[in-house]
This record gives C-alpha cells, structure tokens and sequence, in this order.
C-alpha cells in the first residue's frame, strides 16, 4: 500500500487546521481509503473533536509512543491508535505532549522522532494526517520531517494572508535541511464568506501572486455555524449535517486530494521507466 502521509499546518491559529483534519480524514475514509488521524497539538483539539472530550485521562497517546521511541523502548504494534466509530484512525494527544517537546531538544535525531513512529504505521494506510499545532516548535518541524506533503488551510483575511510567506519559508527550510521530499499538496481556504468583497479580493491576490507557483484548492471551505457544532459534538460534519455546504465541500476536497494523488502516481511511474 503507497501511503501519503500530510501535515495539515499554519502557523496562525483558528484558521481550520483541525476542522480539516477530521473532515478530510472522513471523507477519504467515504471513498474507501484507510486513513489515520495524529493528533500533533498538546491541547489535543483533533483528540476533543473526535469526542475525547477528556485527552488528558487518555493513557496511551503520540506522547508515549514518541517518548518510547526516543528512549529506543519497545511497545506493542499499534500501541495508542484508537478505531473509531466513523471509519478512520486515530492517535490521540494531550497536554502530555508538551513535556515530549521539552524531551525533544536532547535528543538523538530529534527532528526525525515523529518520522519513525510512523514510517512503521504507514503501511497500514492510504493517508496519514497530522494536525498541527499553531507554531513553528520540534512538533511541527517532526510533522513536516514525517510528511510527504502539506496542506495549508488558509481564512481569506489579510491577517491569515500576513503570515503566509512565513509559513512557506519555514517549509522551504525543512525541505532544504531535513526533508527534501516534502511538498505543499495546496492552500485550501476555509472558513469563506463568498458575500463579502474583502474575501473575493483575497482569494483573487493569492491566487495572482503565488498560484502559478503552488496548487490552490479549487474547492474552498464556506463558513458555517455547523463545522462549529460538529466539533463542539464530538462528530465530523457528516454525521452532524451530511447534506449540508460543508459536508459537501469537504467531500469535493476528498476527490481533488485523490486524484491529485493519481496523477503524481503516474508521474512517478512515468519516471521511473
């Protein structure tokens, strides 16, 4: 099984990080594809709006499994994934996790921790998603060195917009310094108020200034008071409004993301030969 492992990353909070995480990670897991879910962020918000609604009394999360590893512990196959209800995998966190980031400045390979956890799991999977926390931290420097790709989540705002060329520097770092595989696989901009101009204005400059460079999502995530609901209930947009605008925009991201996964699989075989 090819798997892809994807970071879904921006420095900026509130922004949907973790709104998509879910939401893509279950519409993929609709069209058939094994996909597990990490929770990269010691508030553990992909862990709450999966319906953990009390990380920090979970026993086995990414936290031990990367603190065995970086003490080279053995511990058993799949230790701390959770099956969930809808279909997908998860490996939870909780505030456990900033005391692993601590433990990270020492040691050995330390930007490599988070790449070795799950280069054992991702044989099991069509894709991995990592959310991230809101930083540029060892945790998301070993969630860009364990990604094959990143998607940018990105809310049409001038202050969201502000920090993107940060954002993409930093990639370009990791690329250079640790991971020269890794790619931005789109910006996905969440969170749309199609009525306003200021949004259209935005959409319109990024896509003039870098979208001839990097992919930009065709399908944009509107703003909705559900995806809010959905989280605060424990469930993913499909089981809280499955007809509704964003259960449908989140399915249309599932079937670019796969078929963008498609044509790099050609490409790589047509290079290969």
């Amino acid at each position: 099984m090819k798997s892809e492992i994807t970071a879904v990353t921006n420095q900026k909070g509130g922004v949907g990080k973790t709104t998509t995480t879910v939401n893509l990670g279950v519409a993929l897991a609709m069209l058939g594809k094994k996909v597990l879910l990490v929770d990269g962020d010691p508030q553990g918000s992909l862990t709450i709006s999966m319906g953990y609604r009390d990380p920090d009394n979970l026993t086995a999360t990414l936290s031990q499994v990367m603190m065995a590893e970086i003490e080279d512990r053995s511990i058993p196959p799949n230790f701390g994934i959770i099956h969930h209800a809808e279909g997908i995998d998860l490996l939870p966190a909780n505030i456990d996790l900033s005391g692993v980031e601590l433990r990270l400045v020492n040691a050995m390979s330390r930007e490599q921790v988070l790449r070795s956890v799950l280069d054992r799991l991702r044989s099991q999977y069509d894709h991995i998603l990592i959310d991230c926390m809101p930083s540029l931290g060892l945790m998301n420097i070993n969630a860009l060195a364990a990604a094959d790709s990143v998607i940018i989540p990105l809310q049409p705002n001038y202050l969201s917009t502000k920090g993107l060329n940060l954002l993409l520097h930093s990639i370009a770092r990791v690329r250079k310094q640790i991971n020269p595989k890794l790619r931005i696989a789109g910006i996905l901009f969440t969170m749309v108020d199609s009525r306003t101009n200021n949004a259209k204005s935005i959409i319109s400059s990024l896509h003039s200034a870098v979208g001839s460079a990097i992919r930009i999502f065709k399908t944009e995530i509107p703003r909705s008071v559900r995806a809010a609901e959905a989280a605060e209930n424990g469930k993913s947009i499909f089981l809280h409004d499955k007809n509704g605008k964003v259960a449908n925009a989140y399915s249309s991201l599932a079937k670019e993301v796969t078929e963008h996964d498609r044509q790099i699989d050609r490409s790589w075989s047509d290079g290969a030969r």
